[in-house]
């Protein structure tokens, strides 16, 4: 599966822009997905994933209540939600994704795109 992530760009502190990761190649539905992010400087952690269906979804402790996952599988595309931006969320953001298991996983994905960064202005 190809993954291919947009949305970034420059943000002012307090936004709320949206990512996209479209995905193509293999079925999409075949496969639970997950947003990363690296600071600079900083090694890359997990923020959230999503179950290939949808129904289940999982966050980094640092992110709950503030970035929502979903995904569109008749569009083949997850997305992430990210409100009340600050400074420190200035990173680049990846989309991954990993056969789908049991549980939504927050490492041992096998496909990534390219990333896509974003700057939070203050």
């Amino acid at each position: 599966v190809q993954l291919q992530a947009s949305g970034g760009g420059l943000v002012q502190a307090g936004g709320s822009p949206r990512l996209s990761c479209a995905a193509s190649g293999r079925l999409f539905s075949d496969y639970d997905m997950g947003w990363f992010r690296q600071a600079p400087g900083k090694e890359r952690e997990f923020v959230a994933g999503i179950m290939w269906s949808g129904g289940r979804t999982r966050y980094g402790d640092s992110w709950k209540g503030r970035f929502t996952i979903s995904r569109d599988n008749a569009k083949n595309t997850v997305y992430l939600q990210m409100n009340t931006l600050k400074p420190e969320d200035t990173a680049v953001y990846y989309c991954a994704a990993v056969l789908s298991r049991v549980a939504v996983p927050d490492s041992g994905y096998a496909y990534w795109g390219q990333g896509t960064l974003v700057t939070v202005s203050s």
